[in-house]
């Protein structure tokens, strides 16, 4: 789930300036490998790739299917441990974590449906998932967005 929210994440508007993590290859190496990657140019490619389908699936401008093609060449095995069977998935290693990201995503969906959505104000780029009980979240951070919308509200209404 932390990387699914770190890549949705990963290239927010700071001061109105774009600050993509993963654009600049040495900084997207760390990026990577602080979440377990090898930081190679392929995975970093494919993570990319991968964040912004995820965006758009998640913002409502793709659809649900668009994520497939990368999950190409992933498998789950079966293992057998002193606990019981244990599924295990196998991915190219270069691409594990956008699939991690991918499966993180598609675990979100079947488990809290609509509660991964983008934040509401129009000049964030940030997402959120909502894990309050009336499901009302509507931004990323009440302190810094939802003050922000909330102040330019009450200026709209005495002005």
């Amino acid at each position: 789930m932390d990387v699914l929210l770190d890549l949705l994440n990963s290239r927010p508007l700071i001061n109105g300036e774009e600050q993509d993590a993963l654009g600049d290859p040495a900084q997207g190496r760390d990026w990577a490998r602080e979440h377990g990657g090898d930081g190679s140019l392929a995975e970093l490619e494919l993570l990319r790739e991968a964040r912004e389908i995820l965006q758009q699936v998640v913002s409502g401008t793709r659809s649900p299917t668009a994520p497939r093609p990368l999950l190409d060449g992933v498998r789950k095995v079966p293992e057998f441990t002193s606990d019981g069977l244990r599924w295990t998935v196998t991915t190219p290693p270069h691409a594990r974590l956008a699939v991690e990201a991918v499966l993180a995503w598609a675990d979100t969906e079947e488990r809290l449906p609509g509660r991964l959505r983008p934040c509401a104000n129009s000049e964030c780029r940030l997402f959120l998932l909502d894990r309050s009980r009336a499901n009302r979240a509507r931004w990323c951070s009440m302190a810094v967005c939802g003050n922000r919308e909330k102040a330019r509200r009450h200026y709209e209404r005495t002005r």
